[in-house]
Order: C-alpha cells, then structure tokens, then sequence
C-alpha cells in the first residue's frame, strides 16, 4: 500500500466557466481541450474518477493533484493569467473536495508574473495542500531572484509543501525527437534547483519542503559538480551559502527516474527519506505499475 502519490495531474473542466476565458475550448463530444491552439487529448486527465480507480487498482491510498503543464500558459499577460490560475485553483479545489479525502489539491502560482503572487496568496484558500510551481518554462522564472523572497517568507511560516514541476523548454535544439520532454525536463528541473541551492534559499527557509519532479532531474548529478566549485572558489560562487551536497538534504523528490542507477543517485544525494512515491498519472512518462519502483 502506497500512502501518497505527490505527482499526479488533473485539468478541472468547469464548461460554463470555461465559455467566458479566451483561448480555452472544451470539445465535450472528444472529451478534450484546446488551449492556445494546442489540443491537450488524453482524456483521463479531464475524469478524476479514473485517478481514483487507478489509485485503487495500484494500492494508492491518497494522491496530490496538480494542473499540468499544458496548462501553465506562461505567455499570457497579467491579467488574463490571472483569471486562468484563478479558475484552474478553484476548480481543482472542488475536484479536491469532493474526492472524500482521496484527493488533495496544490495550488497553482505563476511564477512568470511576480506581481500576481501577492493578490494569489491572499486568496490561498487553507484546503490546498501545498503549492505548485513551474521550473522554468519562461525566461523570467529565476529561483534565484530577489523578488521571490516575499514568497520564500509566506511558505516558510507555513512549512509549506512545493512541488516544482517543469514547464516548456526554450531550447529550440530539442524541437526534434521529443527531447523537450526528455531532455528538457530534467534540465529545467536541475536549473531551478541550482538557482535555489546557489542563493542559499533552502538552508535560509528550512521549513519549505521543496519536491522536485522526475527525481529531481539533473540536480542529484550536478550536485557534486556545484560542490566543486565551491572547494575551487570559482568565480560568482558565493561561499558563504550552504554547499550544495549539504543543501540537497533539504530536498524531497519523486521517484519518477526510469532507470534504478538514477534513482539510486537521488536517494543517495538527498537522502533515502527523502525521495518519495509518484506516479506521473496520466501520462506515458509517468510510473502505471508502481510495483516496479525499487
């Protein structure tokens, strides 16, 4: 029995509200979505009933949903974000609570927009469970960035829980071959986290329970790499921050590895409690047999 699956993915589909927000249509007879003109079909992620029978197929007794990146739209201008994140939150919510306590929601935070995060915090609505955030996806997201601290204060009094999951890839390199998935991924993942480590976030706001995705990308690998620059003092290291092996034991991430090695590295880097189960549900990059997880 699996207690918590901190990574599974819902997109709530409310469809009166939905008429009322550009760029967003809802195919009932596809059971699918546009959104910007991409259409986002697989349609378990619209039916929260078959994450709760797949839970009770594999043994999963409760399960974190989050939107999932198709729905980050990170282009959108303030306040069309706005209104989007704020349907995405309330409508999760509802999926949430109606779930008899199968389900937890976290709540979405576009960090491409610094100046919505106060006005979306002061609506945090205490049944969310913990916060979602993108990894990248837009090249105005700096975990490193001073203006992020009031949000480092906020989930620090609160011990919050923040899983960060990756967004688009901006490299056009990985156009070809699925790579912006592949490749990009972990690599936006790693990046957010250095950022974090390197600004000395997670040693300054202990209290914050950082999860990364997919096992934390690249960061258990470049871990080792970072902490050599610090034993070497090169250049824009600041060496008064925690290291970076030290700080990687502040980290909690998810199993989703694909290969026993990688996630051996991460169990090894950030501790054996601290990497956790999820699913990735539903998606083919994901974890369907959780039986397998070594």
């Amino acid at each position: 029995m699996i207690e918590l699956d901190v990574h599974t993915h819902l997109i709530p589909v409310n469809a009166e509200r939905l008429t009322g927000i550009p760029g967003v249509r809802w195919l009932p007879e596809e059971q699918a979505m546009v959104i910007d003109g991409h259409r986002v079909g697989i349609r378990s992620l619209f039916q929260p009933q078959k994450l709760i029978d797949w839970m009770d197929t594999r043994g999963v007794q409760r399960a974190l949903i989050s939107v999932p990146p198709p729905t980050y739209r990170q282009d959108l201008p303030p306040s069309d974000s706005l209104a989007w994140v704020n349907y995405l939150n309330e409508e999760l919510l509802a999926i949430a609570s109606a779930s008899n306590g199968r389900l937890g929601a976290l709540y979405y935070l576009p960090l491409e927009h610094p100046g919505l995060i106060e006005p979306l915090l002061e609506s945090f609505d205490a049944r969310f469970e913990g916060i979602a955030l993108a990894a990248g996806g837009h090249p105005d997201i700096v975990y490193s960035e001073a203006h992020y601290q009031p949000l480092w204060q906020w989930l620090e009094a609160r011990k919050s829980f923040v899983f960060m999951h990756p967004g688009a890839c901006g490299d056009a390199r990985l156009a070809p071959f699925y790579l912006e998935n592949l490749v990009g991924n972990p690599y936006e993942t790693g990046v957010a986290a250095a950022h974090l480590v390197m600004a000395g976030i997670p040693s300054r706001y202990p209290g914050i329970r950082f999860c990364l995705a997919h096992a934390g990308g690249v960061f258990p690998m470049l871990c080792g790499r970072m902490e050599q620059g610090f034993t070497t003092s090169r250049p824009g290291v600041d060496l008064e921050q925690e290291r970076p092996l030290q700080a990687a034991r502040r980290f909690w991430a998810d199993c989703i590895a694909h290969h026993p090695g990688a996630l051996r590295l991460a169990r090894e880097v950030m501790g054996e409690d601290k990497v956790v189960f999820g699913s990735d549900w539903p998606f083919p990059m994901g974890i369907d047999d959780p039986s397998g997880v070594r």
